[in-house]
């Protein structure tokens, strides 16, 4: 199951590190704990590196696919300053994508380690940890992400809590997560998918319906997805509808397994 990183979050982090005067002016305290969660991206203090240059191009690399490159940068980040989050964060994803665990789980480990409240350092280790069937601690890594008042994009932590919870058997628990992430951003095209297949699991066509039809204002329908709507139609008795999503998937996808389905 993938899990929603935001390749450039190490890039956002570094920019918002950047910008002392207004994190200063953001920044805000958990008035449950008494304990300021927002981190590096709530401090008043810049945190300058010369690392950073090489976590922008190897954040460039990882996007573009080229691993090696990535890994390259990553390393001459982290050797030019060893403390620097970001890349520690960048490094562990380029090791995951490399298929390398165990190193992946040191470097993400260590980014929060160094920033216990850096949103995308948790959401990076808790997607990890799920891949590695963790799921409590998984689970527990979104939450502190989503602690975060400042975290740019807390719907991407709630999205993945949701699929730790769908892997641990938990579709209720997933549910909420999915609407969390949908209440915080409307078109986040990925929740709406869930919600898609959970509402057909439990038998919900006129909810699928919606929800095929807020993704298809945002994204081309997936195979999968396509095949939801038949399945919908058909049960709501709209046979014209069902007929226009099967021929949009024999278009679309001609070699998917989906088609096999109709």
């Amino acid at each position: 199951m993938k899990y929603v990183l935001t390749l450039l979050a190490v890039m956002l982090l570094m920019g918002c590190q950047s910008n002392p005067q207004r994190a200063a002016e953001t920044s805000s305290t958990d008035s449950k704990a008494g304990v300021d969660t927002t981190g590096a991206l709530g401090s008043p203090v810049e945190r300058r590196s010369a690392a950073n240059v090489y976590v922008e191009l190897g954040t460039a690399y990882l996007q573009e696919g080229v691993l090696g490159e990535a890994l390259k940068n990553a390393r001459k980040a982290i050797i030019v300053d060893p403390e620097l989050a970001p890349a520690h964060n960048l490094l562990g994803i380029v090791y995951q994508r490399l298929g390398k665990t165990v190193l992946a789980g040191e470097h993400l480990a260590k980014a929060v380690s160094i920033d216990p409240y850096d949103p995308y350092a948790l959401n990076a280790l808790g997607s990890f940890e799920c891949d590695q069937a963790k799921y409590d601690a998984a689970i527990s890594r979104f939450k502190a992400a989503l602690d975060n008042p400042l975290y740019p994009t807390p719907w991407v932590a709630s999205h993945n809590a949701g699929q730790c919870s769908e892997r641990q058997g938990n579709a209720a628990k997933a549910e909420d997560y999915y609407r969390a992430a949908l209440k915080r951003n409307p078109g986040f095209a990925q929740s709406l998918a869930r919600m898609a297949h959970i509402s057909a699991d439990k038998g919900q066509s006129l909810s699928v319906r919606a929800y095929l039809q807020r993704y298809a204002g945002i994204s081309p329908l997936t195979a999968d997805l396509l095949l939801l709507g038949v399945r919908a139609e058909n049960a709501l008795g709209d046979a014209k509808q069902a007929a226009l999503y099967a021929a949009e998937l024999r278009k679309r996808y001609p070699t998917a397994k989906e088609i096999e389905s109709l």
